[in-house]
Order: C-alpha cells, then structure tokens, then sequence
C-alpha cells in the first residue's frame, strides 16, 4: 500500500457559479425546474446571465466544494477536474489553490469555455442551478493521475459526472486504483434527476466499488424508487456506508449494520441553501479521516453545512477548523 500522503481527492464537475436572487414568478417563466440541477446549454447560459440582478460570481463545482470545505478543516485535499485556459478558468485554478487544496489538472487549450451553473436562490433560501458543462465534458480516464489516487487515503466522487460518458470511465478508473490501493472511495449522488437518468449505472457502481454512500433524502428514494424507511431497508441489504441527509431533521447514517440518528445543527440564518450537501459531506469526510464514529462525523457534518447555508455562496467565509474545534 502507498502512503497516504493525502486525505481526500475529490474528482468532479469544474464550475464557476453565477449566483443571483430571483422570484418564483421569474423561474415559472422561464421554465426552471425549481430546487434541481437543469443542464443547459451556453445560448440558455448567457440570456439567463442576460436577465438576472447583481449576480456574484463565485467558483463552484459540487466535489471542488466538498474539497475546499476540507482543506478549510484542517484534512490535506486535492481536487480533479476540467477547466480551459480562460479567464473563468484561470478564476477556478486560482481560487481552488489559495485555500489549499491541490489542483493540477491540466486547462484545455481548445474546445467549450469552462463550466458555469447560474444558481437562482428564491426568498425561501431554495437553490436553482442552471448548468452549462463546458469544458466538464472532457473530463476523461487521461485525467486520472494515478500516483495521485494511490496517495489518497479516500476519493470523493461527484454523481453529476455520470452524466458525461467518458467521465464514467474516469470515474472507474480512479475506484479500482483506489479499491487496488485498499484506499476508500465514496460517491455522492448529487440529484435526484441526475439519478433518474443513470439509475441502474449508479446501482451497478456502488455494489462494485463504493465503501461511503452521500445523498439526501429524495435521492435515495429516486435511487431505489420506493420511500425513505423502504429505501433505508434496501440500503441495509446493500450493506455500504451510507450517509442520508434530511435537510432540518438532520441526518441518518448507516454504519457497522446500525442506524444513527443525528440532529440539525441550527444556523444563524438561513440565506442560500447552495452547497449545503457538498460541505455537510466534507465535514462527515474529515471525521472519517480521523477515525471518529457515525455521529460525530455527522455532527461536524452538520455545523459546516450551517455555516454555508448562513451566507450566499458555496465555498465558507470563515476557518471551519474553528468552529468544530470544541469536538
């Protein structure tokens, strides 16, 4: 077995996010299937970038967050995924790197610009996002550093890139590296419509090489298509790790053939709701990292997921090593 020089790599879409407040009027009108990711295509990027108020532009990506929420704990990160060489690109890399996690895919040269998602945030803290992939789509097995997976004590990886078919070959890649390695690998399975079209690929995945199941509550219902106590009996009969977020209620984790109930950490406010799941899962990755048990993964799950909620944007405005620091 290689040393793990590092805790966590995370392999995901590279995205800059376009954040923006809206009304609901404004996402019935447009057709925008409320609390979901819609994938669109860069004609539909720029006229919703053409219609929205004071958007903030912040770099994103689902694993890029849950990479940077770990880095800001304390656990040493690094993250792989696919920009070009373009002034949002450039924007992803540099922000990325500044926090610490460690970032060397190489940035295309030719093809579609990078990645951006315009997240609408309704009065209700509810999310929108409208995802162009951009240069996401070349994410390929090539990408894999290998010596980088082999060093990884666990890899993070994001379910939105089931959607690109190459990606998926990336994906099996890095697993059976890290599975050859006895090194962990969890997956998130990022949104429930994003399960509805890979269903039976996700399934498959999980059974050959997930040890760390992540989802919330309407994914792992899409994921089994039953409700959630009949979804938890299949998860049992699955037998991996698995990590259910239930937004106010908390969290349910599976672990060593129990359940554990865990409750909300409460915000100070409820502002954006962006990039709850991606650092709730950096919290729960860290506790991992250091040995601790279901409910106290969870918990610092729980407090890093209330910082993010509390502010616009996915990426924390403060040390979260700090604030689990009583722990």
């Amino acid at each position: 077995m290689s040393i793990n020089s590092i805790d966590v790599t995370a392999i995901g879409n590279a995205i800059v996010d376009v954040l923006a407040q809206c009304d609901d009027e404004f996402l019935n009108k447009n057709n925008i299937i409320k609390s979901s990711m819609n994938l669109i295509d860069e004609e539909r990027s720029k006229f919703l970038f053409d219609n929205i108020n004071s958007p903030k532009v912040i770099s994103g990506g689902s694993a890029a967050n849950t990479a940077v929420g770990l880095a800001s704990l304390g656990s040493t990160a690094a993250f792989i995924g696919k920009v070009k060489n373009d002034e949002l690109g450039n924007t992803f890399k540099r922000d990325i790197e500044e926090v610490g996690v460690s970032y060397d895919t190489p940035l295309n040269e030719n093809g579609p610009r990078t990645a951006s998602s315009t997240i609408l945030i309704t009065p209700d803290a509810e999310r929108s996002m409208n995802t162009f992939l951009g240069a996401c789509v070349n994410l390929d097995a090539q990408d894999i550093d290998e010596n980088l997976i082999k060093k990884s004590k666990l890899v993070y990886l994001e379910g939105y890139l089931f959607d690109p078919p190459q990606a998926k070959e990336a994906f099996r890649k890095a697993a059976k590296v890290a599975k050859y390695e006895n090194n962990l690998v969890a997956i998130t399975l990022s949104d429930s419509f994003c399960v509805e079209r890979h269903r039976d690929d996700f399934i498959t995945f999980i059974k050959n090489f997930a040890d760390i199941l992540f989802c919330n509550e309407d994914e792992i219902k899409s994921l089994y298509e039953c409700d959630l106590e009949s979804a938890k009996q299949k998860v049992e009969e699955m037998g991996k790790e698995t990590v259910i977020t239930l937004g106010s209620n908390g969290s349910t984790v599976f672990r060593n053939n129990e359940w554990t109930n865990i409750e909300a950490y409460k915000p100070k406010a409820v502002i954006d709701t962006t990039g709850a799941g991606d650092l709730f899962a950096a919290g729960y990755l860290h506790g991992i990292c250091l040995n601790l048990d279901a409910e106290n993964c969870s918990k610092i799950g729980s407090i890093v997921a209330s910082e993010i909620i509390s502010h616009v944007g996915p990426r924390p405005t403060q040390s979260l090593k700090n604030l689990i620091k009583d722990i």
